[in-house]
């Protein structure tokens, strides 16, 4: 392995597979159609691609209730499919992550369709089963993050089996060594496939307290979290046993084991705890997870403040390496959700540098380069049940989901059918194609932005040291073999001005508006931005 393996600095493409490119039609996106668009992702100058599920299932939760960990759901395609998009991800110098979902399958794998059969078949202890409650109530306290008790009744077994998502998205039993061998039987079928490496769903949900000790409850002043409002009971409650138990260390040991016979591929861990910066430390210490994702910035506080204090914490806390994003599949647009949805291209353009600038790599979610808001989905046509459960005080997940706008026709390039979710206006105005013959767009900025990152060893794998700065500004020097770079950015929608206590050389070349120098005194725009090189420190 180099001394600088692919993955430290990288910056990770996240392709949601039913919104990308429909190759046949059905409105739904699929492997081929990823092929057909992979040019423009190349195009962006990023590192690696990361695809959300593409396996066999029932579609419940869209492909994160998998059926079949080793095929691929006809909606999308087959391996063939697969292997002709790996080989050409590869042709074009991008790496290939894929998602792998450890703590849960769906009811209908063959796995948990023979456990719920009886109580002494083979794969009887391959799922989380327990006794009901003398009065017949579950056997615990413990609750779905979609609503509702984590339990549900199976009377096949006259047992109650634990599902941490939906009902049909049983957890799997860690406890029992075979179902970690049949875990990491699986990953090992995608990297003798030929696969870089795996983002980790839900990775410290695997485990759950084997006593099944009640969750304790929590003050309502606390009930905050991704997702979790008040409206939600699963935010009522501490999750210090059902997920994030202490057995999950060992297992993914093995898995790094398993991983370190591969040349140059990498694990990164989604992370969601009551304290995920300090899980994230831990999951990624030597001889774990190669890179650690926690949601600390995929909430709503959007401050100077918050963003230095998160990750001074996590720096403090980490040997290993971290991975940081704005937008995913899960969260309304960083656009809409820190920018209110009409900052416009500036605040855009100012998101992107700002989460490639952070020590880590980064993940970009699909429709970011082209700076799309949160599309405003009505109740008929969602999908998500966690959003028709929570509907209208949470609208779930389908707002960030939507078809990616290649054209501004009316299927906006996306499929010959009807798309399975509904594309806005908006989304269509800022398509691909539009963007690409416009130089001032924030598609062209940010391939011009991310193809000069590349070219800054202290912008991919340098430390960090902020610096003390008022609100709205966010200032940090990042440095690597002598090089210092000064990143300053104003987070507000007015002009600022900032006192430089030090020399400073503007670096050019990255294609972005900046602030300038006058006096001694960086004058920012609203979201305006400026990087330059520092004098060696003393």
């Amino acid at each position: 392995m180099s001394e600088s393996p692919w993955w430290r600095g990288a910056v990770i493409y996240q392709i949601y597979p039913r919104s990308f490119m429909d190759s046949d039609g059905d409105g739904v996106g699929d492997l081929p159609g990823i092929i057909a668009r992979l040019d423009h992702v190349a195009s962006l100058g990023v590192d690696a691609i990361w695809v959300s599920p593409f396996f066999r299932s029932p579609m419940d939760d869209f492909g994160y209730d998998i059926a079949d960990q080793c095929d691929v759901d006809p909606m999308f395609g087959t391996l063939a499919d697969f292997d002709a998009l790996l080989a050409r991800a590869h042709a074009l110098g991008l790496k290939v992550m894929i998602d792998q979902v450890f703590s849960h399958t769906s009811n209908a794998h063959d796995w948990f369709r023979e456990s719920r059969e009886s109580r002494d078949n083979p794969k009887a202890d391959w799922y989380v089963w327990a006794d009901a409650n003398p009065d017949g109530t579950p056997p615990n306290n413990w609750l779905s993050i979609f609503g509702g008790p984590a339990w549900k009744w199976e009377p096949r077994r006259r047992q109650y089996y634990l599902h941490n998502f939906l009902s049909s998205q049983p957890d799997l039993n860690f406890h029992n060594p075979d179902v970690q061998q049949a875990t990491l039987d699986y990953v090992r079928f995608w990297l003798d496939r030929g696969v870089d490496g795996f983002r980790l769903d839900s990775i410290n949900f695997c485990f759950h307290d084997a006593q099944l000790r009640d969750n304790p409850p929590k003050p309502e002043a606390l009930r905050i979290g991704r997702g979790f409002s008040p409206d939600n009971p699963y935010a009522f409650q501490y999750h210090w046993y059902n997920n994030t138990q202490p057995e999950t260390i060992g297992f993914i040991e093995r898995l790094r084991a398993l991983m370190d016979g591969y040349a140059d591929v990498a694990a990164l861990g989604e992370i969601s705890s009551e304290d995920s910066l300090a899980t994230t430390a831990e999951y990624t210490s030597p001889g774990r997870l190669h890179m650690g994702y926690s949601f600390e910035l995929l909430v709503d506080d959007f401050s100077a403040g918050y963003i230095r204090q998160t990750v001074q914490r996590l720096e403090a806390a980490m040997d290993g390496w971290p991975c940081w994003a704005i937008s995913n599949h899960d969260v309304v647009r960083a656009v809409t959700r820190w920018g209110g949805g009409t900052a416009g291209a500036a605040f855009a353009i100012q998101m992107i540098a700002l989460v490639c600038t952070l020590r880590g790599s980064v993940c970009l979610y699909q429709g970011e380069e082209l700076g799309l808001a949160e599309a405003d989905v009505p109740y008929e046509a969602l999908r998500d049940p966690y959003g028709i459960t929570f509907w209208p005080n949470f609208k779930g997940r389908d707002g960030c989901r939507t078809p990616m706008p290649w054209t501004g026709d009316a299927d906006a390039g996306f499929s010959d059918g009807t798309p399975w979710l509904p594309i806005p206006d908006a989304h269509r105005a800022q398509n691909v194609a539009a963007q690409d013959a416009d130089a001032g767009s924030v598609l062209a900025h940010a391939r011009r932005f991310l193809q000069w990152r590349r070219t800054q060893p202290a912008l991919r794998t340098g430390s960090i040291v902020f610096l003390e700065s008022p609100e709205p500004v966010l200032a940090f020097v990042r440095e690597q073999d002598g090089a210092r770079v000064l990143v300053v950015f104003n987070l507000s929608a007015s002009p600022v001005e900032w006192h430089l206590m030090q020399d400073a050389h503007p670096l050019d070349g990255h294609g972005l508006p900046m602030g300038g120098i006058r006096d001694g005194t960086l004058q920012l725009p609203a979201h305006g931005l400026y990087f330059a090189a520092l004098d060696a420190a003393d």
